[in-house]
């Protein structure tokens, strides 16, 4: 099942967290927290002028309600879809990058390390909280941005 949390201009201009927030609400509520894993879509309708090349992760009001959305949600990469590149996406509204047409998109790299442990702790503790195995899924995440995680790591923190 496919979750869609629809985004328009107003709701990014004005910081309006109520799309997100009423659908993630409704899903912590049924307690069913982890059959929603990896199912949740953006669909984002904030039409550039004619002519603008810049991608949404980089127009800073759209990455300013990204931000505001991590700081309620920092677990969210869990339900976000990351074959359809959900997670790439929302990372790269979190991350500094620069986006060029051969290469894509090129994210700082310390920045990159840093928004990685971030997530790597708060979806550690967030996923022990709801009963649900961490390791292989912060892996595969780490995968996902290019790090391969040492399991020396798991054994400091997740102990």
């Amino acid at each position: 099942m496919s979750i869609t949390i629809a985004l328009n201009t107003d709701d990014i201009n004005n910081l309006d967290l109520s799309p997100a927030g009423t659908v993630i609400e409704k899903l912590l509520q049924e307690g069913a927290i982890a059959s929603y894993e990896q199912q949740l879509h953006f669909e984002i309708n904030y039409p550039l002028n004619e002519g603008d090349p810049r991608e949404l992760s980089e127009i800073s009001e759209v990455r300013l309600w990204f931000i505001r959305l991590d700081a309620r949600y920092p677990w969210l990469p869990f339900l976000l879809d990351w074959k359809a590149g959900e997670f790439g996406r929302y990372a790269a509204m979190l991350v500094p990058h620069q986006f060029r047409t051969k290469e894509g998109i090129q994210y700082n790299p310390e920045a990159l390390e840093i928004f990685l442990m971030h997530k790597l702790f708060v979806l550690t503790d967030w996923l022990k909280q709801q009963g649900i195995p961490s390791k292989s899924r912060i892996q595969s995440l780490a995968q996902l941005l290019g790090y391969e995680l040492d399991d020396t790591l798991f054994e400091i923190f997740l102990n």
